[in-house]
C-alpha cells in the first residue's frame, strides 16, 4: 500500500501562507519544517508506513499538522471525533483495524440512518473531489478557508486537503463559534500583522444559523466569496433568510463515500433557484434510478467499506446506490428530496419526513422540528414530531389545522414532543434514532 504525501503533492508557492492558527502563522516552507518534526515524532512512537493510526482529532492546528504528519509517515490516518463515548471509540478503533489497498484515510461515519461504519478514502478520490469544487466554485490559491467542521468527517477533510492541493490558506483556530467566525470573516482575532479575512465557509445548516443569529441580519463583507452549505438537508426558510441577508450561498449534496461533493449549487445558481445542489461536480455521474434513489459513480468514489461483513461500496456497473431520493429538473439540476431512511410508510401510503418537517417550520410558533415514524398497531406507523416550539405561542390545535391546509392526512404528526432543542449529531444532522426512542416510549 503507497500512501502518498499531501504537502509534496501541492503546488503551491513555499513562500505563500499556509495555515493560519491563534498564536503563529506558517507558509508552505514553513509548514514542511513543522510537519517533518511531527512525523519525526510519530516515527519515534512506534508508527511506521503502512500502519493504521485510529488518532482524535480536532478542528485545530493540532488536528492539522497530525494529519500531515501520518502522511508523512506513510501512514494512514484514520480520525476519530473527540465526541465519540469510550465504546463508541473503541468499536471504531476495532472496524477501521486495517486499510484496503489504495486508503489514504479512513473515516468513520456517523450513522444516523443506521449503524455506523469505517469507510476508505483514496488519494485520487480526495484530489478529484478537491479539483472539481475548484472547477465549481472557481477557487483560486488566494483563497482563505476557516477550518469549521472537524477532520474526522469528510467535510472537515476536504477542507484540508482541498485548501492545500490548490495552494490557499487555511485558518485553524479551533472548533466552530459564531462569534468567532464573524470575526474572521471580518479580519479580526488573526495574529498581529495578518491580513487575511476569511473568504470561504463550509458550514452545516445549525452552524450558518448561529452565524446568522449573531450578525443580526448583516450582510458579509465584500472580501467574502462562499459560503458552502452541505452534510445535511439545509432548510427552505434558514436558505431565504441567508439570501435576504445578503449571503453567497452555495448549497451542496455530498457523502463520505464520495469523498464530499457529489453536486453543488454556486452562489448564483442558489440565489436563481433556491434548493437545487445544481449539476454533478466534474467527473462525476449522477443518476436517479426508477424507484427515485440516488446512485453516483466516478473518480471521487471510496475505496470501499471497511471491517468484515460489510456492503459493498457500489454495483456490478460502479453506481453507489445512496440511500438518497431526488430528481432532476428540466435544465438537468438535482434536487434532493429526502433519505429513504425518513420515509415514514403509514397505512401504505409513503410519507417523506423531510416534507412535513418543512411544512412545520413554515409555522411561525415552530423554530425547528424533526418527524420520524412511530410505530402504530393499525396503520403499520403513523407520523411523530419534536418540535421546537416559541414557547407561550405554541398552541396544537392551531398548528393542526394549520397544517391541515398543507398536507394530506396521513401525513399530520399524531404524537408530539416539545423540548428547547432537537437531538443532533455532532455533525449537526437530526438524530433520528434518538427522536424515535423518545416519541415510542410517551406513547
Amino acid at each position: 500500500m503507497m500512501v502518498v504525501d499531501l504537502l509534496d503533492a501541492s503546488g503551491a508557492d513555499p513562500e505563500a501562507t499556509a495555515l493560519i492558527a491563534k498564536d503563529g502563522v506558517w507558509t508552505y516552507r514553513e509548514l514542511e519544517g513543522v510537519v517533518n518534526e511531527r512525523a519525526q515524532a510519530f516515527r519515534e512512537s512506534g508508527v511506521e508506513t503502512e500502519h493504521v493510526v485510529p488518532i482524535v482529532l480536532d478542528a485545530d492546528v493540532d488536528g492539522v499538522l497530525s494529519l500531515l504528519a501520518l502522511w508523512r509517515v506513510g501512514a494512514t490516518p484514520a480520525p476519530l471525533s473527540q465526541r465519540l463515548t469510550e465504546p463508541e471509540r473503541a468499536t471504531a478503533v476495532r472496524a477501521l483495524r486495517d486499510a484496503p489497498p489504495g486508503a489514504q484515510a479512513l473515516l468513520w461515519t456517523s450513522g444516523t440512518a443506521g449503524r455506523p461504519r469505517g469507510v476508505a478514502l483514496s488519494f485520487d478520490g480526495l484530489s478529484a473531489s478537491a479539483y472539481a469544487a475548484a472547477d465549481r466554485l472557481q477557487l483560486t490559491d488566494e483563497d482563505v478557508w476557516l477550518a469549521s467542521l472537524s477532520p474526522a468527517h469528510v467535510g472537515g477533510l476536504a477542507l484540508v486537503t482541498r485548501s492545500i492541493l490548490l495552494g490557499g490558506r487555511l485558518v485553524s483556530v479551533g472548533p466552530f463559534r459564531a462569534e468567532r467566525a464573524s470575526d474572521l470573516l471580518e479580519g479580526r482575532g488573526l495574529p498581529d500583522g495578518v491580513d487575511a479575512s476569511v473568504t470561504h465557509l463550509a458550514l452545516v445548516p445549525t452552524q450558518l444559523l448561529a452565524l446568522l443569529d449573531i450578525r443580526e441580519g448583516a450582510p458579509p463583507p465584500d472580501t467574502f466569496r462562499c459560503a458552502l452549505i452541505g452534510g445535511t438537508h439545509a432548510p427552505a426558510d434558514l436558505v431565504a433568510r441567508a439570501l435576504r441577508d445578503g449571503w453567497p450561498v452555495a448549497l451542496t449534496y455530498g457523502l463520505t463515500e464520495t469523498t464530499s461533493q457529489v453536486a453543488t449549487a454556486p452562489p448564483s445558481l442558489t440565489g436563481e433557484k433556491p434548493g437545487t445542489v445544481g449539476r454533478a461536480l466534474q467527473g462525476v455521474d449522477v443518476q436517479v434510478g426508477e424507484d427515485g434513489e440516488i446512485r453516483v459513480r466516478g473518480p471521487t468514489l471510496a475505496v470501499g467499506y471497511v471491517g468484515a461483513g460489510e456492503d459493498t461500496l457500489a454495483d456490478g456497473d460502479g453506481w453507489h446506490h445512496t440511500g438518497d431520493f431526488g430528481r432532476f429538473d428540466a435544465d438537468g439540476h438535482l434536487w434532493v428530496t429526502g433519505r429513504r431512511a425518513d420515509r415514514i410508510v403509514s397505512g401504505g401510503v409513503t410519507i417523506d419526513a423531510v416534507e412535513v418537517e418543512e411544512a412545520l417550520r413554515s409555522h411561525p410558533a415552530v423554530l425547528d422540528a424533526c418527524v420520524v415514524g412511530v410505530p402504530d398497531a393499525e396503520w403499520g406507523e403513523t407520523v411523530g414530531a419534536w418540535i421546537v416550539p416559541v414557547w407561550g405561542e405554541f398552541h396544537q390545535d392551531a398548528v393542526d389545522s394549520y397544517l391541515r391546509e398543507r398536507l394530506s392526512a396521513p401525513k399530520l404528526p399524531r404524537v408530539y414532543h416539545l423540548d428547547d432543542s432537537v437531538p443532533r449529531n455532532e455533525n449537526g444532522k437530526l438524530d433520528r434514532a434518538a427522536v424515535r426512542d423518545v416519541l415510542t416510549a410517551g406513547q
